[in-house]
């Protein structure tokens, strides 16, 4: 009994320490604890949340760790697993919620917070594409490809017909690089480009392509690539309507005048 009064007031102190100050003074075992005590009220769980910091290294690594992934731990069970994966669950739910009443656009590291649980540890790269509204919300978010982890096969034709299906006004791209290093290849730079210039022609907006690594990204937009290949695709259509209004010219004059 004894025992039970120990574990309930250390349970109760814990709780009173996040009520006054919230996770202040925190450390990771301890917010772990009291995640862990949601599932299973009655039980003593320090030893479980120290051994899965020591398993998952961080806060965050439990938190994005598989119910199976915990369960490997002795004494956590699914009841145990319980709180951890709700907390994940509402923290998902609020993220894709901050995003959806934000413009998209200007957000970049919100839509990696959403994005990063779900791709970090991908051995391929996927290619996701967000379609937006006019008020720049969220209509989709679809997995269109998936490759080997060096290369992913893109067609912008099909990723135009998915974007005209949603009635979307524009886009964000975003993929992982299983490298973990997010700088864009060469590769990376053309498809982006030539994604955006069939949307351009499409008349819908490219708002941003974001790679994910590891714990980092890097946003199209952000360093200004985005705007870089749109004022391309502006001169190449001034070049061509030049050239055909010169074409149509030279057509008009007399054989004479050519010479």
């Amino acid at each position: 009994m004894a025992s039970n009064n120990t574990t309930e007031g250390h349970r109760e102190r814990l709780r009173e320490r996040f009520i006054k100050s919230g996770l202040k003074g925190f450390h990771d075992y301890e917010i772990i604890e009291l995640l862990l005590t949601l599932g299973t009220p009655r039980k003593d769980c320090k030893q479980q949340a120290k051994e899965a910091i020591k398993k998952f290294k961080t806060l965050r690594g439990v938190l994005e760790a598989s119910t199976e992934e915990l369960q490997q731990i002795d004494g956590i069970g699914p009841h145990s697993a319980f709180g951890i994966k709700l907390v994940q669950a509402v923290a998902r739910e609020f993220l894709k919620e901050k995003i959806i009443d934000k413009p998209i656009h200007k957000s970049a590291q919100e839509v990696f917070d959403y994005l990063y649980h779900s791709m970090r540890d991908l051995e391929k790269e996927v290619f996701k594409v967000i379609y937006l509204n006019s008020q720049n919300q969220i209509i989709e978010t679809e997995d269109l490809f998936s490759g080997t982890p060096d290369k992913s096969f893109i067609s912008p034709r099909e990723v135009m017909e998915r974007a005209i299906k949603h009635h979307a006004v524009s886009l964000i791209f975003v993929h992982n690089h299983p490298s973990g290093n997010p700088e864009p290849s060469t590769s990376d730079k053309e498809l982006t480009r030539d994604l955006l210039y069939a949307a351009s022609i499409m008349q819908i907006k490219v708002l941003d392509h974001i790679i994910i690594g590891e714990n980092r990204y890097f946003s199209f937009a952000g360093e200004g690539l985005i705007e870089e290949y749109q004022m391309g695709f502006l001169n190449i259509k001034i070049r061509d309507r030049a050239d055909t209004k010169r074409s149509q010219y030279r057509a008009k004059l007399p054989d004479s005048k050519l010479y």
